[in-house]
């Protein structure tokens, strides 16, 4: 899924989002996107500056075109994820971009279908929600138990809040960034 012609067109995308705001992003225009950048689906925009992240949104549902989720979401992390400040200026030409292509949400019964390495978790209890991406329980060396509780934790919830009244979904990404190392 993705060719690398059609990443290249998501991360200019989420570039230009940046770069042009506070003004709105110009309107999602079909001529010359495929298909596949123009099939409504969840995405994350992270933004890192020399390592250190910076800022992390994302859309779940498959809502909007591909295209225009990314573009949102990627002002979104930006300049409204609630841990940092704002970008300003001169920071927006260190920021390299990773994008997290979500596919649809399927329900679980628990930890035992979970693959680590390929799948996210999304949890949802009453009001609260949590939702980790693939790549963290890779990076934090969790097992599937160890994912569950995390997630659990992420959406409010003791770490064992898991069944109880939860539904579990997971889902899986497709992952691309910037070229080389942070700018």
């Amino acid at each position: 899924m993705l060719d690398v012609q059609f990443q290249q067109q998501l991360l200019s995308r989420a570039h230009e989002a940046v770069s042009s705001h506070p003004e709105p992003l110009p309107p999602l225009v079909h001529d010359g996107l495929s298909a596949e950048l123009l099939q409504p689906a969840g995405a994350f925009v992270t933004w890192t500056k020399f390592g250190d992240l910076r800022g992390c949104v994302g859309r779940m549902a498959a809502e909007l075109p591909l295209y225009q989720t990314v573009g949102e979401v990627a002002v979104m992390a930006a300049y409204e994820d609630p841990r940092f400040p704002p970008v300003e200026g001169a920071e927006i030409t260190h920021l390299r971009a990773e994008i997290s292509v979500l596919t649809p949400m399927e329900p679980i019964t628990g930890a035992e279908d979970i693959v680590i390495g390929r799948d996210g978790l999304f949890l949802v209890s009453g009001r609260n929600s949590g939702l980790l991406l693939p790549q963290v329980a890779e990076e934090e060396g969790f097992d599937a138990d160890d994912f569950l509780r995390a997630t659990c934790i992420k959406a409010g919830l003791p770490p064992e809040g898991w069944p109880g009244d939860a539904q579990l979904f997971r889902f899986s990404t497709v992952i691309f960034a910037d070229a080389g190392q942070d700018r």
